[in-house]
């Protein structure tokens, strides 16, 4: 007896699902590609910081800030910030009007305005020693997975995201800046940045992390560079007071370079 070889009914034969591709979120404003990144990193701390958070009332908040340094003079700053009534989401507020002055009268302005559903603009000034030193505007057009830019002054920038991560590549004359974010879960959070400076002849790559431990209300962030730089920072919130520590140090290898800081923030 031969062989007998039964082919089934096409009916029959198990069908493959097809792959739902989700599409792909807008990346955010041209400003904060980078940031998702930059924040995992943490901040240089040197000396002691004091800074207190005033919310005047739901539109008008104040914060004013002190830092004593042994490397120049104690320096102040006044933040104070207006947030209008139109609300996009949790952290896009129009209009929006933010300014920062220091105690040699040197001032930071932006303002946001909300143009269109998907169109925003923007207007930043800068004052030095009270005198003016520079300013920009910028277009915006938000469409569902690009965003659109028009700047006077800045260089080019591509961004690609998706739920968990966030990559970005800033092109110029002066070099390039590129950037990786990545979210692992509610506690740890890491970031990769490359900087390319073709006039000073210089590059830097760098990796941070964030860690979250809710449970003992403390953040804790760390780096290490290419220029053998190591650097953390712990901050710890001291509930039900409305108080956060922060402790940081920095360590350069290659310059022998140490420096610590120590801040209190109130609000």
């Amino acid at each position: 007896m031969g062989n007998t070889l039964g082919l089934a009914p096409m009916g029959a034969l198990p069908r493959r699902s097809p792959r739902r591709e989700e599409p792909l979120p807008n990346p955010g404003s041209f400003d904060e590609l980078h940031r998702l990144c930059k924040d995992v990193f943490p901040g240089q701390m040197e000396g002691v910081k004091l800074v207190v958070n005033k919310v005047l009332s739901s539109h008008f908040q104040v914060a004013h800030t002190v830092h004593m340094s042994a490397l120049g003079l104690p320096g102040y700053h006044l933040h104070a910030a207006y947030a209008g009534d139109w609300q996009l989401s949790p952290t896009e507020v129009f209009p929006t009007v933010v300014g920062d002055l220091d105690s040699s009268g040197s001032l930071n302005a932006q303002v946001l305005l909300l143009l269109a559903e998907r169109l925003r603009a923007k207007a930043v000034f800068q004052t030095q020693q009270s005198k003016f030193l520079t300013w920009q505007f910028d277009g915006e057009y938000r469409g569902d997975d690009y965003t659109a830019t028009l700047t006077l002054g800045n260089p080019d920038l591509i961004g690609e995201s998706a739920a968990h991560w966030v990559a970005t590549l800033n092109v110029g004359s002066g070099g390039a800046h590129a950037s990786y974010y990545h979210k692992a879960n509610e506690q740890v959070q890491v970031g990769v940045e490359f900087e390319a400076n073709t006039r000073l002849q210089d590059t830097t790559f760098s990796f941070g992390y964030h860690l979250t431990l809710p449970q003992a209300n403390m953040v804790f962030r760390g780096m290490v560079d290419s220029n053998w730089c190591v650097g953390a920072v712990l901050e710890k919130k001291m509930p039900p007071l409305p108080i956060t520590l922060a402790l940081g140090a920095f360590l350069n290898h290659w310059r022998n370079r140490f420096h610590c800081g120590f801040s209190i923030t109130v609000g």
